[in-house]
């Protein structure tokens, strides 16, 4: 009888394979550091997309530091459909309301250095138009200006209106985009809808060269009033800064 044909080879070897495992186990359990459960531990992944700083991707906005009201809406908004993006809908599906609260509440706190953006390629007129539509409006066109609604230095108003300096160019583009093409909602009556489509696309491109050449205080915070009533209704932002 060979060695390979021993019956008792198959047992002795299984018996060896458990004994080894049963010094390494402790080991390496011992070896491997532990993990702290945390909630910045958890939103690690969210980090390397939203808070990145060794790239400036264009279609990834910063969310540091914008009301937590805001971010519990976009959480929300990502679960049940209004906005189109595979990878938020899989990630945020299955939390409950209270974990979104958590995570937009975290956000919120985070004040990270703003990641600088490139300058672009747009005219002195294009800059003008769009730094009149931002500041003024367009009252032909039944456009509000941004500031009466994002506050005056543009960093938002709590507790759920979000600010638009710090976001790049293309991103603002491409949110204006989804409004237009009806692909990106909000609560009704969806207030950015309405000022999306009176807006040209010539208007869209200019305001957002101007807003995303606009420089941003790494201290900047979202203002805590309305500068006056707001002059849309929109769902998820109360009127006088209660909670949505």
């Amino acid at each position: 009888m060979t060695e390979s044909t021993h019956p008792l080879l198959p047992s002795l070897r299984h018996a060896a394979v458990l004994a080894l495992l049963a010094l390494l186990l402790p080991r390496i359990a011992t070896a491997a550091p532990a993990v702290p459960d945390t909630l910045e531990q958890r939103l690690a992944p969210c980090l390397a997309c939203h808070q990145a700083k060794d790239r400036n991707d264009a279609f990834f906005p910063r969310i540091a530091g914008k009301p937590e009201g805001y971010l519990y809406n976009q959480l929300r908004n990502f679960q049940d459909g209004r906005r189109q993006y595979p990878l938020m809908t899989y990630m945020v599906s299955q939390l409950p309301e209270p974990y979104l609260r958590e995570i937009a509440g975290w956000f919120a706190a985070q004040h990270p250095p703003h990641i600088g953006q490139p300058a672009g390629d747009a005219t002195p007129a294009q800059l003008e138009r769009g730094r009149v539509l931002v500041l003024q409006g367009d009252a032909g066109r039944k456009v509000p200006a941004c500031v009466a609604c994002h506050g005056r230095a543009l960093t938002g108003v709590a507790p759920a209106i979000p600010g638009l300096v710090g976001l790049p160019r293309d991103y603002i583009n491409a949110q204006f985009g989804a409004w237009r093409n009806k692909v990106r909602k909000a609560q009704a009556p969806d207030c950015m809808a309405q000022v999306a489509s009176r807006l040209s696309a010539d208007d869209i491109a200019a305001v957002s060269a101007w807003l995303s050449s606009q420089r941003v205080d790494d201290d900047a915070r979202p203002a805590t009033t309305l500068p006056a009533a707001l002059p849309l209704a929109c769902g998820g932002v109360p009127a006088h800064g209660g909670q949505p």
